[in-house]
């Protein structure tokens, strides 16, 4: 059992260092064993896998990932919560700590130093302020990921599950389930923190796609188009496509005829394989190439 995740062995910690949480880094650290476990297990850590950890605090998630993982790299952008993570970790030789913002880590030449490892995972208890850009990123990059296991705020991991027609379906849902399968773990509350967050946090784990299941021309333009119909979620997607990347409303309008669509269809009803089909009949380039190829046949 690691032993920094008992609530009285933090605050210990917290006093001996005189150790001042920083808001803007939206520092919770987790007390609780159970929730712990949780996550060890679903992230299904082996021997065989190097485990990348953005935000490790203290160091409580950290400890119990080097008892199961070949090797821990560990991110962290605190100056005060070095020292403490060196001494907190002090021994294990499988662990590693770069003091670094984690959207300026060039993560293809730092796993470039970790050949023998057959799987790469992020285990991470993600800061609110920067779940989605720090999700994103990884995703994007397409780095050779197995599975992304997070704590993260409740709301931001319904909409990553969330479907087409629900409240919460938006374009971080698309985006997470381009990339990966989402799988919520569990709710945690707040008292499962030091100090206390306002809201309740949830675990979810993403099953990273070798293959994104959905076929796209040129999936740049599909997350543009994604994210232009979501900009104003109660405008129909003639009008939010027409605003958002500047087309012609005859030309979307035509487009969703083709397609079968009817004309105030809205984003939110949309699936990633209609947005697919939608985005890859819109895209300038796609037509244009579309039209140099009709235009060689009638030659």
């Amino acid at each position: 059992m690691a032993k920094l995740v008992d609530s009285k062995e933090t605050i210990a910690v917290l006093q001996r260092t005189n150790f001042q949480f920083k808001k803007q880094f939206g520092q919770n650290f987790l007390i609780d064993a159970s929730v712990l476990d949780h996550i060890i297990s679903h992230a299904k850590i082996q021997k065989e896998d190097l485990v990348i950890e953005i935000g490790p605090g203290i160091g409580t998630l950290t400890e119990a990932l080097c008892e199961h993982a070949g090797q821990v790299i560990a991110i962290e952008i605190d100056d005060k919560l070095i020292p403490i993570l060196e001494e907190n970790l002090a021994g294990k030789e499988n662990f590693r700590l770069l003091h670094q913002d984690v959207l300026k880590v060039d993560f293809t030449e730092l796993l470039k130093e970790y050949p023998s490892f057959s799987s790469v995972k992020v285990v991470a208890n993600l800061p609110y302020y920067i779940t989605t850009p720090i999700l994103l990123s990884l995703l994007e990059k397409k780095l050779p990921l197995s599975s992304i296991t997070v704590m993260v705020q409740k709301e931001v991991a319904e909409r990553m599950q969330a479907g087409p027609g629900t409240k919460d379906y938006g374009a971080l849902s698309l985006a997470v389930q381009y990339y990966s399968k989402p799988e919520i773990v569990q709710e945690v509350p707040p008292h499962c923190f030091i100090p206390r967050p306002k809201v309740s946090s949830m675990v979810i784990h993403l099953s990273i796609y070798k293959e994104s299941p959905v076929e796209c021309e040129n999936p740049e333009y599909l997350f543009k188009t994604i994210k232009a119909s979501f900009m104003q979620r109660r405008k129909t997607l003639v009008n939010a496509l027409s605003a958002g990347l500047s087309l012609d409303k005859e030309v979307i309008k035509s487009v969703l005829s083709a397609l079968s669509y009817p004309e105030n269809v809205r984003g939110e009803t949309l699936s990633l394989d209609e947005f697919a089909e939608i985005s890859d009949n819109l895209d300038p380039e796609w037509r244009e190439k579309q039209k140099s190829m009709f235009c060689r046949f009638c030659e």
